[in-house]
């Protein structure tokens, strides 16, 4: 039976936030006057319950949260922003201290929390692998014996001299994984982090988590809202909700119900706002509302195998751009992307201008099966290697059975795609 690494009881996390009063205007006399009756009560422990313009509240960001995490296991991490997983990677990785609660660690940790975590700005990458490798507690000689695969991995070798603050985002990022995944922790945490990263190099991160935790033994923690990253990576997930673990299962089984729980139901020809939803990107042109309808009126316009798919898209623009990725996503409920009609594939530019746009895309023909699915939206310049907007789950809809089904019986429909077919012969 493999060896419990990481146990946690009962964890707890508070914070105190405060508000500031709405509805009038407050001077900086005002500020100091109040400050210093507020400092007053503190003191002499009056109540606090006063016409002060400020208010504070305790705000949990983990509560009552346990489990064990066994040696060599795949962990992703799930939930929405604001759930706790960034804060329960921080306590893990010994940066924050619980408020309630206790946490067991046996072994060497190494936390991919946020870019340049650990780097010395002033440092160059050299130094850099070194520093790092003496927090984690490495021997100079262990770093050096690693260091030409750190070099190679991190892709960063004609840099290498080059003090860290003049790196891109990108290649912060190459850098410190390769340091964290090639000095050898017992348990590597891995945050969002690698989705700055370009996609080679995401796809280079997930081979490298793989091969650590299956040939070498080791414990990954991954958090990502990239579910198809968690699926590949993962074995088992902790799924959190407003600071709760409130699943801990098989990956397909987590991943089905975080996708269920962050959807929009929706029905075609009808506006889907989707402005509030989970994002990620610039947000300097984003996804406002969506439509869909299959253009059928014979079927209430839902989509049906091979039909056409037809899309408005409301986009709203700071500025007056040019877009060279615009694309209309479609996953199945366990997360796996089935189609990708993107602009970029055909070559054509989107132009928007400062405002509200509209965009209507039509996809000719439907090849999925009827079943369940869940549209994404993506916006991105290409050549800048900006992403402006990417909504990875917007809503579902259905695509439904219009032909005969003979025989009164229903077909079972396996797989995603549809397929044309014939008997040409029985003998």
């Amino acid at each position: 039976m493999s060896e419990t690494v990481i146990s946690v009881e009962n964890l707890g996390k508070k914070y105190i936030i405060g508000h500031q009063m709405q509805g009038q205007y407050v001077t900086l006399k005002d500020k100091l006057t109040n400050g210093a009756k507020f400092l007053g009560r503190k003191l002499f422990r009056y109540s606090t319950n006063s016409n002060l313009d400020y208010t504070q509240e305790e705000f949990w960001a983990l509560k009552d949260v346990s489990f064990e995490i066994k040696q060599g296991d795949r962990i992703g991490i799930i939930g929405r922003n604001g759930a706790g997983k960034s804060t329960l990677l921080k306590i893990l990785s010994r940066i924050t201290e619980p408020t309630t609660g206790e946490v067991s660690i046996q072994g060497r940790v190494a936390s991919l929390l946020e870019v340049g975590t650990g780097f010395h700005p002033e440092l160059t990458g050299r130094e850099n692998i070194y520093l790092n490798g003496a927090i984690l507690g490495m021997s100079k000689v262990e770093i050096k014996s690693k260091f030409d695969e750190i070099v190679d991995f991190a892709e960063v070798e004609r840099f290498l001299d080059t003090p860290v603050k003049r790196y891109s985002s990108g290649m912060y990022v190459r850098l410190a994984f390769a340091v964290a995944a090639h000095l050898e922790p017992e348990i590597l945490i891995v945050d969002e982090v690698l989705a700055v990263g370009d996609i080679q190099f995401q796809k280079k991160c997930l081979g490298k988590m793989q091969d650590v935790s299956k040939s070498q033994g080791r414990t990954v923690l991954f958090v990502s809202h990239n579910m198809e990253a968690i699926q590949r990576l993962c074995s088992q997930c902790l799924m959190f909700e407003r600071g709760q673990l409130v699943a801990q299962t098989d990956a397909a089984s987590a991943i089905q119900r975080y996708i269920s729980n962050n959807f929009y139901q929706s029905s075609p020809n009808s506006w889907v706002d989707v402005s509030d939803l989970i994002r990620t990107g610039t947000g300097e042109a984003r996804f406002v509302k969506i439509q869909y309808s299959s253009l059928n009126e014979s079927v209430g316009f839902q989509p049906y195998s091979n039909g056409t798919l037809e899309f408005l898209l409301e986009i709203e623009s700071d500025l007056s751009r040019q877009v060279g990725s615009l694309a209309v996503v479609i996953y199945n409920k366990s997360g796996n992307k089935l189609v990708n009609a993107d602009t970029l594939s055909i070559g054509q530019v989107i132009s928007l201008q400062k405002g509200h746009n509209i965009v209507r895309l039509r996809i000719k023909q439907l090849h999925l099966n009827p079943d369940i699915y869940v549209l994404g939206f993506w916006l991105a310049d290409p050549l800048g290697g900006e992403v402006f907007d990417f909504i990875e789950y917007g809503c579902e809809f259905e695509v439904v059975n219009i032909d005969a089904e003979g025989f009164g019986m229903r077909p079972p429909f396996d797989g995603c795609v549809t397929c044309d077919f014939e008997i040409l012969s029985v003998n």
